[in-house]
């Protein structure tokens, strides 16, 4: 045998036993628990009247060791005192200055471009997008500061459902039938029709767009009220699931534009609740749609925190909700839930609070984005870089990917 046949023969082995030899495992490294610095603003745009955290949870997170500060009269509007987060251990702050050197700014709307001056590198931003109100503007000052922007409606849950969204839904769905049912009353300009009926009078006809979780309790509203329902949505498992939900047999849809028209000719209320899992939210009624319902009728656009799905939806406020085209009141609040603040306060403070203490066992937030891909999926800028690729294509801006930032982090 030659030289290098034997030198071939010896390598070949050589690396053949060292193959089987065990090898060493590399095991993940726990992190050691973190103590988290939490700030509440007051808010100040939006006639916003939720609080991001309620009591009971800043009193849970400070029993963990956290530090919660809380700008005087944050809760007020939500009927709840600053006495009642200083028992709980909060620290009450008289201005923001004190508030925005938290780590972590948890707020109940997006903040405002004064606001935003107000942050400072690497702070986390926890608030609904709101993609309507974002500019270019916005977004680069959120990257020229490095913050950590999270929305809120995008935090995903391990089933692929988005919590916040749901929570907020619920609310929305039972309080746009409610609104419903005073835009249609005479007071408010609407047809004089009672959503429901008496006996011998027909009840109003009410469309709902979405057989999502807005549909579900704007159905069970407006069932509950008596209204005679249609509802459509293109996706039929939707519209199966909905029927089983409430319980009986629906008028249901998919959404045809030609039979979606007809059915807004006789329409009393159309609500809009169909959500986006990312970006905006498609729009399925034209203006030339709306221009043939009904004078007096209404449209509550719930959908319009994610662009809303009538071409004829502006954004409005709880100061001036309401705005009339085509003789037809548009509703389009993005914050609906607003108009019962203690109860969404509540709600959505019970999803925030296990991720908080969650982010503060692991070794802060940070460490949590790296562990639960569902708050990485909430992300929309990351110490400078543009992460959500639906804002990447509206402002034509570069997008990154968030899974790449954080590998080439660790």
């Amino acid at each position: 045998m030659s030289d290098d046949i034997r030198r071939s023969v010896q390598y070949t082995s050589f690396f053949s036993q060292e193959s089987l030899a065990p090898q060493a495992e590399t095991l993940a490294v726990e992190r050691s628990a973190s103590k988290l610095f939490i700030g509440i603003p007051l808010e100040t745009t939006l006639y916003e009247n939720r609080v991001a955290l309620v009591p009971h949870s800043v009193q849970t997170l400070i029993g963990q060791g956290h530090r919660v500060v809380v700008q005087q009269g944050a809760g007020e509007r939500s009927n709840y005192s600053d006495q009642e987060y200083s028992e709980a251990g909060a620290e009450i702050a008289e201005s923001s200055d004190m508030v925005y050197k938290a780590d972590i700014i948890i707020k109940a709307a997006p903040p405002s471009m004064e606001e935003l001056d107000l942050f400072h590198p690497d702070q986390i931003l926890f608030s609904p997008l709101q993609i309507p109100l974002i500019t270019d503007a916005y977004i680069e000052k959120l990257r020229k500061k490095r913050v950590i922007a999270v929305a809120m409606e995008y935090l995903q849950a391990t089933d692929g459902s988005f919590p916040v969204v749901r929570i907020m839904s619920e609310i929305a769905g039972i309080s746009a039938m409610h609104t419903a049912a005073e835009l249609l009353s005479n007071v408010k300009g609407g047809r004089g029709v009672l959503l429901g009926g008496i006996s011998g009078v027909p009840p109003a006809k009410v469309v709902i767009l979405g057989a999502g979780v807005v549909g579900e309790f704007a159905t069970r509203a407006a069932l509950g009220l008596g209204a005679a329902v249609r509802i459509f949505d293109n996706d039929v498992y939707k519209l199966m699931r909905i029927q089983k939900l409430i319980g009986r047999q629906l008028h249901t849809s998919t959404i045809n534009p030609v039979y979606l028209g007809h059915q807004l000719l006789s329409a009393d209320c159309v609500i809009g609740a169909i959500h986006s899992s990312e970006g905006r939210t498609p729009m399925v009624v034209t203006e030339e749609m709306v221009s043939t319902m009904k004078s007096g009728a209404a449209i509550i656009d719930v959908s319009i925190d994610q662009g809303g799905c009538f071409e004829t939806s502006e954004v409005t406020s709880h100061k001036h909700p309401t705005f009339i085209k085509y003789d037809v009141t548009h509703y389009c609040v993005p914050n609906i839930a607003s108009k019962v603040p203690r109860t969404a306060s509540v709600a959505v403070s019970n999803i925030l609070t296990p991720l908080l203490l969650e982010a503060g066992g692991t070794g802060g937030l940070e460490q949590l984005l790296l562990r639960n891909p569902g708050i990485r999926h909430g992300v929309y800028t990351y110490k400078g870089c543009l992460t959500n690729q639906f804002l990447s294509k509206h402002f034509h801006e570069k997008f990154t990917d968030i899974n790449l930032l954080l590998t080439s982090s660790l």
